[in-house]
C-alpha cells in the first residue's frame, strides 16, 4: 500500500472531518496492518471481541495485503465494508485502526504510513498481522485455540 500524496490534502487526517474526506483520503487512512482481516470471536452477551491468529482466506499472511481487494466483499461475505455511515458500529476494529482512532477523536500513531511515509511501518513497528504468526482459516480449526491479545499503541 502506498499513499499518493497528490490525491490527498496535506495532513488531511488532522484537519478534515471523516465526513468530508474524499474517497482517496478515506482509503489512505488504512494503514495496511491487516488486523481487521483476522478472524474475531464476539461474545453475544457482552459484545466483547477476541481476536485470533486465524486470517481471512484472501489475506496474505506474509504481506498483510488482501489478494483480491476489489472483490473482497463479494468473495468473503464476512468482510464488512468500512464506510462512514457504519463507522460507529466498528467497535471490533483494532485500537490502532485509523478509522476508529479518528472517529474517537484520537491522533494517529507515529508509525502510521501517513506519518512515517513507510507503507511497511505497521509491520516493522510490531502492530501488523505479520507479527502474530497468522494461520490460514480452515474448517478443522478451533478458533478459541488461537485467541491473541493485540498490542495497543494508543495507550
Amino acid at each position: 500500500m502506498s499513499v499518493d500524496r497528490n490525491l490527498t490534502r496535506p495532513d488531511f487526517w488532522e484537519t478534515v472531518p471523516l465526513s468530508e474526506m474524499t474517497e482517496a483520503e478515506w482509503e489512505a487512512l488504512c494503514d495496511g496492518c491487516g488486523l481487521c482481516c483476522l478472524v474475531k470471536l464476539e461474545d453475544e452477551d457482552t459484545g466483547e471481541v477476541d481476536y485470533t491468529r486465524v486470517i481471512c482466506s484472501l489475506s496474505d499472511p506474509e504481506t498483510a495485503q488482501c489478494s483480491d481487494y476489489p472483490n473482497r466483499h463479494r468473495n468473503v461475505p464476512e468482510c464488512v465494508p468500512l464506510t462512514l455511515e457504519r463507522i460507529g458500529q466498528f467497535h471490533w476494529l483494532p485500537p490502532t485502526c485509523a478509522y476508529r482512532l479518528l472517529y474517537e477523536g484520537k491522533p494517529l500513531p507515529d508509525w502510521h504510513p501517513l506519518i512515517s511515509g513507510d507503507p511497511l511501518s505497521p509491520q516493522k513497528s510490531g502492530y501488523g498481522v505479520t507479527n502474530y504468526a497468522p494461520v490460514p482459516l480452515r474448517r478443522e480449526i478451533d478458533l478459541e485455540d488461537f485467541i491473541i491479545q493485540l498490542r495497543d499503541a494508543t495507550k
